[in-house]
């Protein structure tokens, strides 16, 4: 049986180690199902693209159908996963029309070009977040906020979330999802102001690896990795060109770890693009890997399965790791357009390794961009997170087992082993 045609495993014990708020909540949405039609709410795309009033076409409407055909199949949704996927589905539907809305108000937008981006990248867990969340202490340079992913504006000079309203609206949406899963803000610190993925903008097109990790949606993700990201990078260079509007900024700084699996599209979209690979064990992280993915299905879920999460994510990113030394290997990307650098190399001097990766690019990071650096890296020790609390086994790895899988990997590039 493929993985695709796999059935929903079986529910375990959702409640084992969870705080009495999220017990609360989910005995609360529980006894709602039971209330409910089966069909509420509809996930249909039909249904989303009624709902939200607009017209889902081209390539977003097969990406939407993909979805959630896979989502009813292959997830089983809890009451509070079927009432937030529908709010979710609705929300990128409506955001996707607003930024068409704002390129034909004012066509110049799109005839922007969007300058040489940054665009960082590497293994889930490497230091990809603590980079992104540094360059975007520097003010002259742009990077995606989780408020503008849900409500699209430009970032002008002189913002201030305490005064915005989309952030506010923000916090408050990220403290709900917090009460649900009380483990998320410890490995993954976050708020309205933080830098966000592109993964959230491309879900505007339904063509993201993001939904993968939320849901259990192995049927969506084949299709996308047959599918390609070409549609989603069009979207997104437009996202970026309407948020770039009446902003004075040197480049964009992205990140995702799943560029890797996205780097034909990128190159496609931004001939100019320059790369920064964070590099780091594999080994020692694939734990925290599989944890994020469970505490951010855990609420939306009433089935998962650690051992089947475990499979996932060391497969996915064994492909993944390939890629980047063939990546490397095909010459696709000058070498003055990237930049590989170790995990330690950045963590123990955070602000030399920046300083040489903007040399390295012909660019300088100015006194006011170091001295906000400095002042946040004492004042977020570790990064803003806490204490590790999964293990290898929770999730059936056996770091020993693939050591030889990551073995063409780490030698390529370097990277040091260590305990995991």
């Amino acid at each position: 049986m493929t993985q695709a045609n796999a059935p929903v495993p079986p529910i375990p014990d959702q409640h084992a180690g969870k705080s009495w708020r999220y017990r609360a909540l989910d005995a609360l949405f529980a006894a709602g199902e039971t209330c409910l039609p089966a069909n509420f709410p509809r996930l249909t795309a039909n249904a989303i693209e009624r709902a939200a009033k607009t017209a889902v076409t081209g390539p977003a409407a097969e990406g939407l159908a993909r979805l959630t055909d896979s989502l009813a199949r292959e997830s089983h949704l809890s009451l509070f996963g079927r009432v937030s996927v529908r709010y979710d589905l609705l929300r990128l539907a409506r955001n996707a029309a607003m930024i068409e809305r704002m390129h034909a108000q004012n066509p110049a937008m799109s005839a922007t070009p969007v300058r040489a981006p940054l665009f960082i990248l590497g293994l889930p867990r490497s230091g990809t977040t603590f980079l992104h969340s540094m360059l975007a202490l520097d003010p002259e340079i742009l990077v995606p906020r989780v408020w503008q992913t849900l409500y699209p504006a430009p970032r002008l000079p002189g913002f201030d979330p305490s005064t915005s309203e989309a952030a506010r609206q923000t916090n408050k949406q990220l403290g709900i999802f917090a009460g649900m899963a009380p483990d998320f803000p410890a490995i993954h610190p976050i708020d309205a102001d933080s830098p966000q993925e592109c993964s959230e903008i491309t879900a505007h097109m339904f063509q993201s690896l993001r939904f993968d990790t939320t849901f259990r949606v192995p049927s969506y993700r084949a299709w996308l990795d047959a599918h390609g990201h070409a549609d989603a990078f069009a979207f997104h260079k437009r996202w970026l060109q309407a948020m770039q509007h009446g902003v004075n900024a040197r480049f964009w700084a992205l990140k995702c770890p799943d560029h890797t699996f996205s780097m034909d599209a990128i190159l496609h979209t931004y001939p100019d693009a320059r790369f920064v690979i964070v590099h780091r064990d594999p080994l020692h992280v694939f734990a925290s890997v599989a944890f994020m993915t469970e505490v951010l299905r855990r609420p939306f879920l009433r089935a998962i399965d650690p051992a089947e999460i475990g499979e996932q994510v060391t497969t996915r990113w064994i492909e993944g790791a390939r890629q980047l030394v063939a990546l490397d290997q095909s010459g696709a990307i000058p070498p003055d357009k990237r930049v590989n650098i170790q995990y330690e190399t950045l963590t123990e001097n955070p602000i030399s390794a920046i300083s040489a990766i903007y040399a390295h690019f012909g660019e300088t990071l100015s006194e006011p961009a170091q001295s906000a650096m400095r002042a946040h890296l004492a004042a977020v020790p570790k990064g803003g997170y806490g204490a590790n609390r999964y293990r290898p086994a929770d999730f059936n790895i056996n770091p020993d087992r693939l050591r030889p899988d990551f073995a063409p990997y780490m030698d390529y590039f370097g990277v040091k082993s260590r305990a995991a």
